[in-house]
């Protein structure tokens, strides 16, 4: 705890302007009520969670200026998802349990999305999209949100990383 009084404070105002869009994204009504997301804690912790991988996809690189950028906009995703577990009234002792399976659920979805992604596997995509968003709904457009995935990588990489990292990121629903 007292570390934390010397360490860099990188909740930086472009952090924060590409975790907002982000959120903002992810809170597209389309998803919830036309492509079957449920609008569900969880749901919209998936849609986040789905945008955030889109934009660690972008941004993947050995620079250190690159790694610290989504360090800090990881951070944050995760603070968010603390301090909305607390107003829930999530009792103190089960947040950091909660968060852990959070960031265990995140790490997984990207290394899936990112596996499917990278081999151009459309059913594959739909394949993680089925078990980590439309787990619990029948019949759901799975295909829809696989195809706006790849259309969002595709927006996300003609944007340079440097106008990311500056706070300018563009997405779009286009699907």
């Amino acid at each position: 705890m007292i570390l934390s009084l010397f360490r860099k404070n990188t909740d930086t105002a472009p952090v924060y302007a590409v975790y907002n869009a982000i959120v903002a994204q992810s809170r597209q009504p389309v998803f919830y009520a036309e492509w079957g997301v449920p609008d569900t804690v969880t749901g919209r912790f998936d849609m986040i969670s789905l945008h955030m991988a889109l934009l660690f996809r972008r941004l993947r690189s050995d620079d250190r200026k690159v790694k610290e950028f989504s360090q800090a906009v990881f951070d944050l995703f995760f603070k968010d998802m603390d301090r909305s577990l607390r107003e829930m009234g999530v009792g103190d002792l089960s947040i950091a349990k909660r968060i852990q399976k959070m960031g265990n659920q995140f790490f997984g979805l990207l290394a899936a999305v990112n596996a499917a992604m990278d081999s151009l596997n459309m059913q594959a995509l739909d394949d993680v999209l089925s078990r980590n968003v439309y787990a619990e709904v029948d019949n759901p457009p799975v295909r829809k949100l696989s195809e706006y995935m790849v259309a969002q990588s595709d927006l996300l990489g003609g944007q340079s990383i440097e106008a990311i990292m500056a706070g300018n990121v563009t997405m779009e629903l286009n699907a």
